[in-house]
C-alpha cells in the first residue's frame, strides 16, 4: 500500500497524457519532450508516477522520468481497468482514467520501473518491427493464394505481390540477424541455456528472450505463462455449461510468440521426456490433441523459466521437478 506516498496516476495518449493526484488535482500536457520537462517541474521529490502500458505511448515518457530520478510504476492495463469496474465508474474520460490510475497506486503494491538498457531498448524496437512485417508477410501469402484462385490472375498484380513479399522475407531476415546478434552480445549465456531444452528452437528462444527482458520482469512461471498468452482454459460450470477447453489470451504476450511455442510444442512431444509423458496423458485420457499441444507449450515456457532462473543448463531430472 501506498497511503503515505504521493502518488500521480498518468493516462497517456499519442498527443497527450492527464496527470492526477489527489493534492494538486488533474493537469494535461503534451506527450513530447517539453510537455515531459513541463511535468517534471510540478514534481516534487519522493513522489511515484504510475502509468499503464501502452505500446509505445508510455515507453519515452517512463524513460524520461526514471532518468530524471522519479520513482515510476508501469502497470497492466487490464489490473487498472478491473480496478475501475470494481468502482462501478459511470464516467470514462482521460482525466477520470488519470485519476483511477492515481488511485489504484495508492491501494495497491505496484512494481518499480527500470529503465532499459540501449541493447534492449534496440531489441524491443527491432522485436516490434519484426512483428509487423512478419503480419504484413502473412497478409501478402494470403493474397497472392487469393488471386491464384480465381484462375486468371492479373500479371501485373501476381508480380507486384511476389516483388513485396521478396521483400518482406529480406527485412525480416536482416532484422532476426541483428536481433540474434544483439542478444548474443548481450544474453549469450542465457540463449545457450534455453538452445539446451529439446524442441526449443533458436527463433523461439530469440523471442523469449527479448519478450521477457531476459525473464527479469516475471517472479514465477505462472506469471510468464498469463503473460504470454499460453495458459489452457476451463468453461465449466454445474451441469449446465460445458464449453471446449481453449487457450488463454488475457495475457499482453505477442501472437507471434504463442505460435512459435505451439510450433516447438510438436518437436518437444518427440525429443523432450516431460512434455512427451504429458502430451500422451492427456490424450490418453480422450482430450483434443490440440488441447494436449496447449498444455506442452505451456510445459516449454515453465521449463524455459526454470532453466533461466536457475542459470543451469536443460537436465530432464531438474527441470521435472520445478516445471
Amino acid at each position: 500500500m501506498n497511503k503515505d506516498k504521493k502518488i500521480y496516476g498518468v493516462d497517456i495518449s499519442k498527443a497527450v497524457f492527464d496527470v492526477y493526484c489527489e493534492s494538486t488535482g488533474h493537469h494535461q500536457f503534451n506527450n513530447d519532450e517539453k510537455g515531459f520537462k513541463s511535468f517534471l517541474k510540478h514534481l516534487p521529490q519522493g513522489v511515484l508516477v504510475v502509468m499503464e502500458a501502452t505500446g509505445y505511448y508510455h515507453y519515452r515518457l517512463a524513460q524520461f522520468l526514471f532518468k530524471s530520478n522519479i520513482l515510476v510504476s508501469v502497470v497492466n492495463p487490464l489490473s487498472v481497468k478491473r480496478f475501475i469496474q470494481m468502482k462501478l465508474a459511470k464516467v470514462k474520460t482521460d482525466k477520470s482514467d488519470a485519476k483511477a490510475i492515481s488511485e489504484y497506486g495508492q491501494m495497491n503494491e505496484v512494481p518499480l520501473y527500470t529503465a532499459l538498457t540501449d541493447i534492449q531498448s534496440e531489441c524491443l524496437q527491432l522485436f516490434r518491427l519484426l512483428d509487423s512485417y512478419l503480419k504484413h508477410r502473412t497478409a501478402t501469402k494470403n493474397k497472392l493464394k487469393g488471386e491464384e484462385v480465381l484462375g486468371v490472375p492479373s500479371k501485373f498484380v501476381y508480380r507486384s505481390l511476389k516483388r513485396n513479399l521478396k521483400h518482406l522475407n529480406k527485412e525480416v531476415d536482416v532484422l532476426e540477424s541483428r536481433l540474434l546478434e544483439l542478444v548474443k552480445q548481450d544474453q549469450q549465456h542465457q540463449l545457450t541455456l534455453l538452445k539446451s531444452i529439446p524442441g526449443m528452437g533458436v527463433k523461439t528462444a530469440l523471442f523469449l528472450i527479448v519478450v521477457t527482458d531476459g525473464f527479469k520482469k516475471f517472479e514465477t512461471a505462472s506469471q510468464l505463462c498469463s503473460y504470454v498468452g499460453i495458459t489452457p482454459t476451463i468453461r465449466e460450470s454445474g451441469s449446465s455449461v460445458r464449453g471446449r477447453s481453449r487457450i488463454s489470451k488475457v495475457g499482453v504476450g505477442n501472437k507471434k510468440l504463442r505460435n512459435l511455442l505451439f510450433l516447438c510444442a510438436f518437436s518437444a512431444c518427440k525429443h523432450n521426456k516431460g512434455c512427451r509423458e504429458l502430451y500422451e496423458r492427456i490424450v490418453n485420457k480422450g482430450k483434443s490433441k490440440k488441447l494436449a499441444l496447449i498444455a506442452v507449450s505451456n510445459k516449454l515456457l515453465k521449463q524455459a523459466f526454470a532453466i533461466a532462473k536457475s542459470g543451469l543448463p536443460y537436465d530432464e531430472n531438474f527441470v521435472s521437478k520445478l516445471a
